[in-house]
């Protein structure tokens, strides 16, 4: 569609640009052109890297200026000739055919609609409206995911997670920055977890053994109809700075699945200061070492069950009573207790939230 957007416009001002002038897309086709016979031929000089440059670049005689979404946009003008007048013309049309582009998307591109949609850039009472004028299906259940690239490769995560999902009218994988990709999937009603977990697998195994890119991928919870998709969002950037802070080792994270850590990550920090004020005497627990804090993760972990962490801390039981008494005389709480186990608990999530100052949303 865009083909033929920029063709009309190309074809209008080829009599006031007494020049040869038209557009590349991001593979350096030219898509639309004042010479029509060009229409389709490739200019393998353009390369990804000057057409990711924010200044004009001249090739063979041709003044180029990218525009589209950066920080890699999709299309290039050209223009002939490498005089100061060719730059002018250039940075003209892009600024013009960027602009159609825009008014074009927000008008008709369903995609550009949901991404509007998850970030919160369009009135409440004009979703349905819009989703009418698109005739896009409101009826069907759909989640949303996040996926973070964590490492820096040549790979273009975006197109990998395109080619995953190729049905447009269904899916939409949207960019939101250089590192943040969504993906708006529709899925099955009552769809399990665990569904889930393995479609997001499905995107972290294929980024990371075919393209060595890897990455981390929230997931919010599954919504009926379009106007929880920005909750769904939300959801899915709190289960990824939720993981960060309290799942660390995983490169899956479900909100439906931090648990109390979604409690914790709502609080603000004022109140999370007080509460360790609170709970500990001054200095009590910097006061814990290395050895202690892992022997009271594994207790946590075998349910507060003595017998069972001294023997996969492959400890004897007296030694494990002995550090849980010494815990209770530097902390003023025994662990050994449900209740004071849960405060211990809670203000270890807490110390370890507030240490790491995460992103809110």
């Amino acid at each position: 569609m865009s083909n033929r957007l920029f063709q009309g416009v190309i074809h209008q001002m080829r009599d006031a640009i007494d020049r040869t002038i038209g557009v590349i897309d991001e593979t350096s086709v030219i898509i639309a052109c004042s010479e029509l016979g060009r229409i389709g031929e490739v200019n393998d000089s353009v390369t990804p890297e000057l057409m990711a440059s924010a200044e004009p670049f001249v090739v063979n005689g041709y003044t180029y200026r990218s525009f589209g979404s950066r920080p890699r946009p999709e299309y290039a003008v050209f223009v002939l000739g490498t005089d100061p007048e060719a730059a002018r013309y250039a940075a003209l049309l892009a600024v013009s055919l960027a602009s159609i582009k825009q008014f074009y998307d927000e008008k008709y591109d369903r995609s550009n609609f949901v991404k509007n949609i998850i970030l919160d850039n369009i009135l409440p009472g004009d979703i349905y409206l819009k989703a009418r004028e698109l005739h896009f299906n409101n009826d069907v259940s759909r989640v949303c995911m996040l996926i973070k690239i964590t490492n820096k490769t040549d790979v273009a995560a975006y197109d990998v997670i395109q080619n995953l999902f190729p049905d447009k009218s269904k899916d939409f994988v949207i960019n939101i920055n250089e590192t943040d990709i969504a993906l708006v999937k529709e899925i099955k009603p009552g769809i399990e977890s665990k569904d889930l977990e393995k479609l997001a697998g499905s995107i972290v195994d294929t980024l990371s053994s075919e393209f060595y890119t890897h990455c981390v991928v929230g997931i919010g919870t599954a919504i009926e109809g379009i106007k929880d998709l920005a909750r769904s969002f939300k959801e899915a950037q709190v289960a990824l700075e939720g993981g960060k802070v309290f799942d660390t080792e995983r490169s899956i994270v479900r909100y439906d699945n931090l648990g109390i850590a979604r409690l914790v990550y709502q609080l603000p920090t004022t109140l999370c200061e007080m509460f360790l004020k609170e709970v500990f005497k001054k200095g009590s627990i910097e006061s814990l070492d290395h050895e202690t804090l892992f022997t009271i993760q594994r207790f946590f972990e075998n349910n507060l069950n003595v017998s069972e962490t001294s023997r996969k801390l492959f400890v004897h039981r007296n030694t494990l009573v002995y550090r849980l008494e010494k815990i209770k005389k530097i902390t003023g709480l025994d662990l050994r207790e449900f209740e004071d186990a849960i405060v211990f608990k809670v203000a270890l999530m807490v110390k370890k939230y507030l240490t790491s100052n995460p992103v809110k949303f």
